[in-house]
C-alpha cells in the first residue's frame, strides 16, 4: 500500500531549520503519489497531455493492439483528458500500466466507458475496478457499457472476494467499499453531460454483437470520436462529422484474403462483417470531412503501414492519417 505524506508545520521554525524542511516536504511530493482530496494520485509527475492541451481536450492511446500479444502494444484503450478530469474507453489488457505511465490518475477515472463487451476490450477491466481501489479510491467507479455490463462487472467481484476480504479485514486495513462499482449500460444516446464535457454513445455494427458502441466526446472548443469495434457505419460518421480526432479501427483490404486454416475461408466475411478496411475509412472519412484520422487496433494480417495508409488515401481523403503507438497524444 502507498504511504500518506504528512503535513508539517514550519510556522515555529525560522532560518534555514524551515528552508531545510521545505526542501524535503518539496522532495518527498516529487517521489510519493499524492493522496489529498483536492488531488489524485499518480505514478509520476509527468503528465502525457501539456496543460494547454489539457485545458482544450486531449486524447491519449492507452492500447492500440488487438488480441495477439504484440509486447509492444496494450490492449484496446483510450483516455481523454479535459482539465482535471479523465475519462477512460475500454479496458484492454495491460490498461493501468499504460494510466501509469501517461501520468494518469492511478486511484481512479472520473469515468470509463466500454465499447462492447469482447475479451480484448474487457480483460483489464478487472485490473482497473480493483487497482484503482488498492491505490486509494474510495468511492464507486462509474462505468458505463453495454447491456451485460452489469452482470461482468458483479462477476469480477464475485471473483475477487477473497482478496477483497483480505485487503479489507486484514492487515492491511483496505478500505471498504472502495472495490465497488456503478454501472450504466446504455444502447445509445447521450451518457454523459456536466461542466463542458458531452459524451454519446452511438451504436455500431459488430457483426453478432446485439450492442456494440462507439463514442463522440465534445469539449467546448475540440470534438473526438472513438469507433470501438465496427463494420463499416455511415451513421457513425455522420454523428462524428467534423471531428478534430477519429480514432478507428482497421485492416489493410490488399491483405485480406482465406486463411490456410480450419474454418479460414470465412475469414474474409469475417472481417467484412465486423471490421472496417482502409479504403472504407478514407471513403467515410471524406465524406464527413473529418480532420484527423487515427488508424488503431489494425488487424495487420501481414501487412505493412505504408499499404494501410495508401488505402486510405485510394479512397480520396485527404486530411490527416497516422497510425496509433501506445502513449501518442493528440
Amino acid at each position: 500500500m502507498l504511504r500518506r505524506v504528512k503535513r508539517l508545520s514550519v510556522t515555529s521554525v525560522g532560518g534555514p531549520v524551515a528552508l531545510r524542511v521545505i526542501l524535503m516536504l518539496a522532495l518527498l511530493v516529487l517521489v510519493l503519489p499524492t493522496s489529498t482530496a483536492s488531488a489524485q494520485r499518480r505514478f509520476t509527475k509527468q503528465h502525457a497531455c501539456s496543460t494547454q492541451l489539457q485545458a482544450v481536450g486531449c486524447l491519449i492511446v492507452l492500447g492500440s493492439g488487438t488480441p495477439s500479444p504484440d509486447p509492444e502494444r496494450a490492449g484496446a484503450a483510450y483516455a481523454v483528458v479535459y482539465g482535471d478530469r479523465t475519462f477512460l474507453f475500454d479496458a484492454g489488457s495491460g490498461i493501468m500500466r499504460r494510466v501509469a505511465a501517461a501520468g494518469l490518475p492511478i486511484d481512479g477515472a472520473t469515468r470509463l466507458f466500454l465499447t462492447h463487451l469482447h475479451s480484448d476490450h474487457t480483460l483489464g477491466l478487472p485490473d482497473v475496478m480493483l487497482t484503482t481501489w488498492v491505490m486509494g479510491r474510495k468511492r464507486a467507479l462509474s462505468i458505463v457499457g453495454p447491456p451485460g455490463t452489469l452482470r461482468m462487472t458483479d462477476l469480477i467481484l464475485s471473483a475477487w472476494k477473497d482478496d477483497i476480504a483480505m485487503r479489507t479485514e486484514g492487515l492491511e486495513h483496505g478500505q471498504r467499499d472502495g472495490e465497488k462499482v456503478r454501472v450504466t449500460e446504455t444502447r445509445g444516446g447521450i451518457i454523459y453531460d456536466s461542466a463542458g464535457v458531452r459524451i454519446t454513445a452511438i451504436r455500431v455494427p459488430h457483426g453478432d454483437w446485439e450492442t456494440a458502441l462507439g463514442y463522440l466526446i465534445e469539449t467546448p472548443t475540440r470534438k473526438f470520436a472513438l469507433s470501438g469495434d465496427t463494420g463499416p457505419s455511415d451513421s457513425f460518421f455522420a454523428a462524428a462529422k467534423g471531428v478534430d480526432v477519429l480514432v478507428h479501427e482497421s485492416y489493410p483490404s490488399v491483405r485480406l484474403r482465406p486463411e490456410d486454416r480450419p474454418g479460414g475461408e470465412a475469414w474474409p466475411h469475417y472481417m467484412q462483417t465486423f471490421h472496417t478496411s482502409d479504403v472504407e475509412i478514407g471513403t467515410l472519412a471524406a465524406k464527413y470531412a473529418i480532420k484527423r484520422v487515427v488508424l488503431s487496433h489494425v488487424v495487420w494480417m501481414g501487412g505493412t503501414p505504408v499499404e494501410l495508409l495508401a488505402g486510405v488515401r485510394r479512397s480520396g481523403y485527404n486530411g490527416r492519417v497516422s497510425i496509433a503507438k501506445d502513449l501518442d497524444v493528440y
